[in-house]
């Protein structure tokens, strides 16, 4: 696993509300075959664009997936604009807790769609854990080979060992500067394997 020491402070970035372009409000999937209906899991799903324009739209020209389970919206839209800024064309599913993020991976273990190219997991999240969302996962049979990131504002040893344990591609520390940040979707970009221009 690899990791990357960045030194962690608060964000203090003025955040714009987001010009928000849906592919779909979010997902009610039902599991194929079961004949029950899963709890509505709340995923907002986004279009990723590239800052010139240029390329694909959407994900119909072959654009990455990529799954950010990450309830902080200021850093939700920071990832975003990282990988727009890296020119990552595709779509964004953004589930804010880890029990709908769980409740997603299980509906995608169940039926016929393919897992995101990438995760990116936040270890501290409402309901259930990053660290439980991670483990879910790697127990998903269709999943369990996804580059996954845990980016957490945590530093401590003990979350990069767990996160390693448990099977994470790579732990990163949030950065403190905005620049830091952006940087960021370079790796993001290389791990989901992106062929966007």
């Amino acid at each position: 696993m690899e990791s990357s020491n960045v030194f962690t402070a608060s964000l203090n970035i003025q955040v714009p509300v987001w010009d928000l372009q849906f592919v779909s409000g979010s997902s009610n999937e039902r599991a194929e075959g079961s004949g029950l209906n899963p709890r509505k899991v709340e995923a907002r799903r986004f279009t990723l664009r590239s800052p010139t324009g240029a390329g694909r739209s959407g994900t119909g020209g072959g654009g990455v997936s990529i799954l950010l389970v990450e309830d902080n919206p200021a850093d939700a839209m920071l990832v975003r604009e990282a990988l727009e800024e890296h020119h990552v064309e595709g779509e964004l599913i953004l589930i804010a807790d880890g029990e709908s993020a769980i409740d997603y991976l299980q509906q995608l273990a169940g039926g016929p769609k393919s897992c995101p190219d990438l995760a990116i997991i936040d270890l501290n999240l409402p309901r259930r854990s990053g660290r439980e969302v991670l483990e879910a996962a790697r127990e998903t049979g269709n999943c369990r080979q996804m580059p996954i990131v845990i980016l957490s504002s945590s530093d401590a040893p003990q979350d990069r060992n767990d996160a390693a344990r448990l099977g994470a591609s790579r732990y990163i520390t949030k950065p403190s500067r905005l620049e830091e940040f952006l940087e960021l979707g370079s790796t993001f970009k290389a791990m989901a394997g992106s062929t966007s221009r």
